[in-house]
């Protein structure tokens, strides 16, 4: 018996140790394929929709579909690069009056500097302005290695790998998506009865949980979006659409989301010495991002069903882990691990 258990757990190590090293190995370059079988997997509804609807073959129905999603994202690439590039040939444009109203406003800060230490002891002018020029060098420095020659260089040359990807990518969805009923047949075969039910009721659960965590992303979303065009309507009527849109789309980064556009705008209004208009901008990023942390995990509980806490924590650790996309993948990890309990396959009624 010792033997027989030793030669298990022997086995079971070996297995996970390759497991481990194929995907230390696989899994980074194999992110296309994986991608492209969860957008199956997400898109195979409306294709089964596609089929009861007009009684087509699955054939028909994945090529009906494949076109329909592929035509939104080229619509969508296409408005968003020429959208891009005008702005690009619009900033190239303005730029010497941007350099001239940071001069304006570098040389204002300056006599605002001077005007507020002429009281003091000359050591700290001293030191104050060489303060202020350091940031500013630094500032510099900084801007001028993110456009240099080699940064451009770099991202330029990343650009036939991404079409490569994108390419293998669509390939694989296509393929994934005409033979994912075999694929879902062939998985199963490999359980028993037993796993087999136990499995089904886990994916049933799970295909429940992403549309769920799509609206709560959706109606959060929407929030933010009302939020931020009010905020902005009360601030500057003017940009109040269009910056409550980019706000919105900027939004879905976690953690930073909203500041990233409110805390720049927020401190040029302080430093070009419009204070009220600074303060209302920083109070309207605190109200923003107070909302997408506390309603977002409230809201994101109730449709994929987790309370608050545990959402919330799948969230920060996926974040901490995986970065953005652990963002996304905590709260799954949780639902696998809550459903899997519900399921049996994960027993924990044992005490200590």
């Amino acid at each position: 018996m010792s033997k027989r258990l030793t030669k298990r757990t022997l086995l079971i190590l070996v297995t996970a140790l390759v497991a481990a090293a194929a995907l230390f190995f696989i899994l980074p370059v194999s992110i296309p394929l994986i991608l492209a079988l969860l957008t199956a997997l997400i898109i195979d509804p409306l294709v089964k929709l596609v089929e009861r609807k007009f009684k087509w073959k699955r054939k028909l129905s994945v090529i009906s579909v494949f076109i329909f999603v592929v035509l939104l994202v080229a619509v969508g690439i296409y408005y968003s690069v020429t959208s891009l590039i005008g702005r690009i040939i619009q900033f190239t444009k303005d730029a010497p009056d941007y350099l001239n109203s940071l001069s304006g406003v570098w040389i204002d800060m300056q006599e605002k500097v001077f005007k507020y230490t002429s009281g003091m002891p000359s050591d700290i002018v001293k030191a104050t302005q060489e303060q202020l020029t350091a940031a500013l060098t630094s500032f510099k420095d900084s801007l001028l290695e993110l456009l240099s020659y080699e940064k451009i260089i770099a991202l330029a040359s990343e650009i036939p790998n991404f079409l490569v990807s994108f390419i293998v990518f669509l390939i694989a969805l296509f393929l994934f998506m005409l033979e994912l009923p075999q694929l879902k047949q062939s998985a199963f075969n490999l359980l028993t009865d037993r796993t087999a039910e136990k499995v089904r009721y886990m994916t049933t659960k799970l295909n429940a949980t992403v549309i769920g965590f799509m609206k709560a992303q959706l109606l959060v979303s929407f929030i933010i979006l009302a939020v931020a065009f009010v905020g902005l309507l009360l601030i500057v009527p003017k940009y109040a659409v269009i910056m409550a849109i980019i706000i919105w789309v900027i939004d879905v980064i976690p953690i930073l989301g909203s500041i990233i556009i409110l805390a720049p705008w927020s401190l040029y209004e302080y430093v070009s010495g419009d204070v009220a208009m600074g303060t209302k901008l920083a109070i309207l990023a605190a109200v923003l991002l107070i909302i997408r942390r506390t309603v977002e995990p409230k809201v994101m509980g109730s449709q994929i069903g987790l309370s608050p806490l545990p959402t919330l924590i799948g969230m920060f650790i996926g974040l901490k882990l995986f970065g953005v996309l652990g963002f996304f993948i905590g709260p799954m990890v949780v639902i696998l691990f809550t459903t899997a309990i519900e399921a049996g396959i994960i027993k924990l009624n044992f005490r200590i």
